[in-house]
């Protein structure tokens, strides 16, 4: 087995845990910054050797485009690209069979209706049956993204995101809110009383929550899907 330098497993951990805090791997800026490296060329370069020892494969073009193979501990996990996105149901058929005993049944939310629970019977558009540890945590149910305002992190127009339900998150994580009668997915940035939902796409706003919205966190997301057509 090809042995990873001290640097190289220190980086490697850095992004397990990246993933593990946040649900996504983190940028080659966050990586130059938390190890003091003078620019994220520096990251770039071993990343790339990460790679050619096949401990992460790297997507082109994304700034989290990281994906953990498990060939060096722990599972092989990643969300922000297609190549680590699990594939849904309509794919199913070509992976190994799991036990039906080993699957979680999760509804699939569509758009929500103007002032129903997130999880009320008329946002349901169907059921999925999933194995839970393609997630990094267990999931409550999946959310079909509307917009591209998620894109740089991979998350696009018509994926499936896995949430995991919840009222809290910490800084950085990406979640699931609902502010009046619109749903959202946006990184979770909280600073004093100030709250303020993060696009992952230049070409949109952030979105600062006020004292006068009716603001609620719905879930963190734990894991993504894709249909692949």
């Amino acid at each position: 087995m090809i042995k990873l330098t001290a640097r190289q497993e220190q980086i490697l951990n850095l992004i397990k845990d990246a993933i593990e805090s946040t649900g996504f791997p983190p940028t080659r800026a966050e990586i130059a910054a938390e190890l003091g490296f003078k620019s994220a060329n520096a990251a770039e370069e071993h990343l790339k050797a990460l790679q050619r020892k096949g401990a992460i494969e790297i997507t082109a073009g994304t700034s989290r485009g990281i994906r953990l193979t498990g060939n060096f501990g722990g599972p092989a996990t990643g969300t922000a690209a297609p190549r680590s996105a699990a594939r849904a149901k309509v794919e199913f058929d070509d992976m190994p069979a799991i036990p039906a005993g080993m699957l979680v049944t999760l509804p699939l939310i569509g758009r929500v209706a103007a002032g129903s629970p997130i999880l009320a019977q008329e946002n349901l558009e169907t059921t999925y049956s999933v194995d839970p540890n393609l997630f990094s945590a267990r999931p409550d149910f999946l959310l079909k993204v509307r917009g591209e305002s998620m894109r740089d992190i991979g998350i696009m127009d018509g994926d499936l995101l896995a949430v995991k339900k919840t009222d809290s998150a910490r800084n950085g994580q990406v979640v699931v809110a609902r502010i009046g009668n619109d749903v959202t997915v946006k990184r979770y940035r909280k600073t004093g009383n100030t709250i303020e939902l993060l696009p992952e796409n230049p070409d949109f706003k952030v979105i600062t929550v006020t004292p006068e919205d009716d603001f609620a966190l719905e879930g963190l997301a734990v894991g993504l899907m894709r249909t692949w057509h």
